[in-house]
């Protein structure tokens, strides 16, 4: 359908090349009709002169003139031809009037003064002249016609070279959006303009993104398992404190937390490099759902509609599962609801609602966007979304009308899959 998009370049490329031959066709067609007006003109009045001159040769012979040739007073002319007349050039011999009423009414007027207050007045149709000029106008608006419609699917043709390697550049880019970091637009034919230099620029942002992500992603895995190995001593250590200690009791806590960070930093690595893979099995969502939320130990109603049965890794939905009802306790308010309808499992709070930053650009690890969610590293809901894009399921956010927040998990096949 880009081949009919009225916006498409190669239109507008036509719409400009059109315009072009237009204006073109417009100057040359009105230097050809002023030019062929003005002969028009000349002729008119070198027929209507030679008239007059032959008539004044016989009027100054014989007093008379011919039967076409009227002899009046300047009283007696009408008032267009008297003030030609009394315009006229004293060296010319005569004055014209051009009498047009069109359609078919166009005349010129000549007046000659001659001996003994006298004037001889003749008359020249000039219809043909001006038939001939309108069918002039009509030959140059047919040719500019015809020569659109041979131009403009030309000009549309000639921009699809064009148009293909913009396209690659699209496709390339949104291959890139996708996750796949390896695509590169390259250099396609011998042309040397400006799309080979933004191709050439694209590739090189593509590259330096590609390894600076590489770089964080490295990064992030190294830091969390050099730090795993100490954290288990301390974890160990911890647990030797004495149980009634209340500072050996937030020892243990803290120690907790930093365990669940790095486990999540090293979840969200292999996430990010593309390691994670679905193993897939046929469950109950409705029943996975409600044990999974009854583990959690929350006050979380759990609401069942029509719950189907769905081929999915079950193990990935509890996390999914665990981590939006843990983030809607965490940074929401109670009442903390889950519906799972068909293959359609919601999360519902009460609390502020989410933050309009996560709603346009995601989640964002170590950012919550909004004090009034609380604290948090922002780790949870992205490890959630990681694990719905191996699932090759849909996670959305959104605030309710009434107050609150809602995450949705779609676990629908999407329409490729279908």
């Amino acid at each position: 359908m880009a081949l009919f998009n009225p916006r498409a370049l190669r239109w507008k490329i036509a719409a400009l090349t059109a315009s072009a031959c237009c204006a073109v066709g417009a100057v040359i067609g009105v230097l050809v009709h002023q030019e062929m007006s003005e002969r028009g003109d000349r002729t008119g009045e070198q027929r209507v002169g030679a008239r007059l001159a032959a008539a004044e040769r016989e009027y100054t012979r014989t007093g008379t003139a011919p039967l076409d040739i009227e002899i009046l007073t300047p009283r007696q002319l009408d008032a267009p031809l008297a003030r030609a007349l009394a315009a006229r050039d004293p060296k010319g011999l005569y004055a014209t009037w051009y009498d047009k009423k069109p359609p078919n009414w166009y005349w010129l007027w000549a007046v000659m003064p001659v001996e003994g207050d006298r004037v001889l007045v003749a008359r020249t149709d000039m219809s043909a002249e001006v038939r001939s000029l309108q069918l002039l106008d009509r030959s140059i608006v047919k040719a500019v016609l015809a020569a659109l419609a041979v131009i403009v699917p030309l000009a549309a043709l000639a921009t699809e070279p064009i148009n293909r390697r913009l396209r690659h550049g699209s496709r390339t880019a949104r291959a890139i959006a996708d996750g796949d970091l390896d695509a590169r637009i390259g250099r396609r034919g011998r042309a040397r303009d400006e799309i080979t230099e933004m191709a050439a620029a694209m590739d090189v942002m593509a590259e330096t993104l590609q390894s600076k992500l590489e770089n964080e992603r490295r990064f992030t895995a190294d830091v969390a398992h050099e730090l795993r190995t100490p954290l288990m001593g301390l974890s160990t250590a911890a647990e030797l404190l004495p149980r009634d200690d209340e500072a050996a009791e937030l020892v243990r806590d803290r120690a907790l937390a930093l365990n669940a960070l790095v486990e999540d930093l090293l979840e969200i690595s292999r996430l990010d490099a593309g390691a994670e893979r679905a193993r897939t099995d046929v469950v109950p969502l409705g029943e996975l759902v409600a044990d999974v939320v009854r583990r959690t130990g929350s006050q979380t109603v759990v609401t069942l509609e029509d719950a189907a049965e769905v081929e999915t890794d079950p193990r990935r939905v509890e996390r999914i599962v665990v981590n939006l009802v843990t983030n809607a306790h965490r940074h929401g308010a109670v009442p903390v609801e889950v519906t799972v309808t068909g293959r359609r499992i919601v999360v519902r709070d009460h609390g502020p609602g989410m933050p309009t930053a996560l709603l346009e650009e995601g989640p964002q690890r170590f950012r919550t966007g909004s004090s009034a969610r609380g604290r948090g590293h922002g780790l949870g809901l992205t490890i959630a979304l990681g694990q719905a894009g191996v699932l090759g399921a849909r996670l959305t956010f959104a605030n309710a009308p009434d107050a609150g927040a809602t995450a949705t998990l779609d676990l629908s096949p999407s329409p490729s899959e279908t």
